[in-house]
């Protein structure tokens, strides 16, 4: 009877709903509701806005503009050619469209740049995804563990008051002293206090997944207890080498370092093509309306004659002037007749601008090397972090069948020094101790054995494969 107690935490867990969240839930929820998630999805549009953008500035460039202008004083009409010394309204429209035939393919460099970085960018919110689900995983994992840790305290509190109830029976009777009696019932404090220890620890274990989750809710939220058994073969099936070559494929990680060095070198492309000289096609048409312009209206009228020059015998030469009735000219008239276009090609050859080119190189070159460098670190990093893995689920795996074969031997020993308490032989202390080595041996067995699962869901991880149990 005291085997199934000390292993019923194991078997059933009544702090779970049939009706609770499973793992995958809480993932979807996490992914929906995350804020640096969405923090790194408004990054990724941004992104793939420079991309859109630096595809647009190939196409030619088309702007138009217009003026409204009085001129007040003395100034030439630049469609009469003429002074005015009054106020005079002037009107001016316009279109211009360029387009750079050459830049020493800094603009297709610029292209590809953002096209990797864009890329970049994807790989790292799918990375982001990836690390919050292991996150939500392992918040996941310890408040299963904390809940079952929480029943194994319960079940000691209420062997202790079992007993404590035996013991008082026997003390009564005078088979045991009174001294007994109170030594259980400071194990049964003690067993009280680990038992309100590991329910702090379960909730706030609870409180961590939902704070991972962003749930507003702090008491309506239950997780589903998933069937999760230790199975030493599986530990068999992994291998370092394969899961590291699996993962520099999967692991958007690795990607992301991998586009932002392809980046990086577009980038150094980009600042070479600078160098380089540039040239753009211009075209422009125009028109515009005149205050001053006027147009003659009817025959023009003799008015007198003005003495223009001497003949060479010295004789005056006098020339007929004329008067002319006028009207300012239509503004749609001189909407067509002012019509002006230009195309033109402009050369801009870079000879010295203060060192930027060559500064912008030199940073561009350093920004590949270092690009070279984070790339080289990530792939490191992952072989570390998966040979550690591996060597930590191997560790947990022999942990956990030490603690199994400590938890029976401790049982054992409990129901022996159980008997022998019960018949006089043996003090409380002898007894509580072999209780406390119970307890002990149920935590560690939990620890090894939720340990060992993690640190497969981490290798699983790294080959891509989905995080369930």
């Amino acid at each position: 009877m005291k085997k199934i107690l000390f292993l019923l935490p194991f078997l059933i867990t009544s702090s779970f709903a049939q009706t609770g969240w499973n793992l995958q839930q809480c993932i979807d929820h996490a992914w929906k509701y995350n804020l640096n998630l969405k923090q790194s999805g408004i990054n990724t549009e941004i992104n793939e806005v420079n991309v859109l953008q630096s595809k647009a500035n190939v196409l030619p460039s088309l702007n138009a503009g217009a003026n409204h202008t009085y001129n007040i004083g003395r100034t030439i009409d630049r469609y009469t050619n003429t002074f005015a010394n009054s106020t005079v309204l002037s009107e001016n429209f316009y279109a211009q469209s360029q387009i750079t035939l050459w830049s020493g393919l800094s603009q297709y460099n610029t292209i590809k740049k953002n096209q990797y970085a864009y890329m970049a960018a994807k790989e790292s919110q799918e990375q982001l995804k990836n690390d919050l689900a292991l996150n939500v995983a392992t918040a996941f994992l310890q408040v299963i563990y904390t809940n079952e840790l929480t029943g194994v305290a319960q079940q000691q509190v209420n062997i202790s008051k079992l007993q404590l109830e035996r013991t008082q029976k026997l003390a009564d009777a005078g088979s045991l002293a009174q001294s007994n009696v109170f030594d259980i019932k400071a194990q049964l404090a003690n067993d009280e206090y680990t038992f309100t220890t590991a329910q702090n620890n379960y909730n706030l274990a609870l409180l961590s997944l939902k704070q991972l989750l962003y749930l507003d809710s702090l008491n309506s939220f239950a997780i589903e207890k998933p069937v999760i058994d230790v199975i030493a073969s599986d530990l068999a099936a992994y291998n370092v080498q394969d899961i590291y070559q699996t993962a520099l494929k999967n692991q958007h990680n690795i990607k992301s370092s991998e586009y932002s060095l392809l980046s990086a070198e577009k980038n150094l492309s980009v600042a070479r093509g600078r160098v380089s000289p540039t040239l753009n096609l211009t075209g422009t048409i125009g028109t515009g309306y005149s205050g001053l312009a006027k147009d003659i209206v009817g025959q023009p009228t003799l008015s007198g004659f003005q003495a223009t020059g001497i003949t060479s015998q010295l004789d005056t030469v006098y020339t007929p002037t004329y008067s002319f009735e006028t009207k300012p000219t239509p503004w749609n008239t001189q909407f067509k007749n002012n019509v002006n276009k230009s195309v033109g090609l402009t050369l801009n050859i870079p000879l010295f601008n203060g060192l930027s080119n060559y500064a912008s190189i030199k940073t561009a070159k350093l920004q590949v090397l270092n690009s070279k460098y984070s790339y080289d670190i990530v792939r490191q990093q992952l072989f570390k972090t998966i040979a550690q893995a591996h060597a930590d689920a191997n560790g947990a795996l022999n942990k956990y069948a030490s603690a199994k074969t400590a938890l029976e031997a401790a049982q054992q020993s409990f129901t022996f020094t159980e008997q022998k308490f019960n018949a006089g032989s043996v003090s409380a202390f002898d007894y509580n101790n072999a209780k406390n080595r119970v307890l002990k041996s149920q935590a560690d067995l939990l620890n090894s054995k939720y340990d060992f699962i993690f640190k497969l869901k981490v290798l699983d991880y790294y080959q891509g494969k989905p995080l369930t149990f």
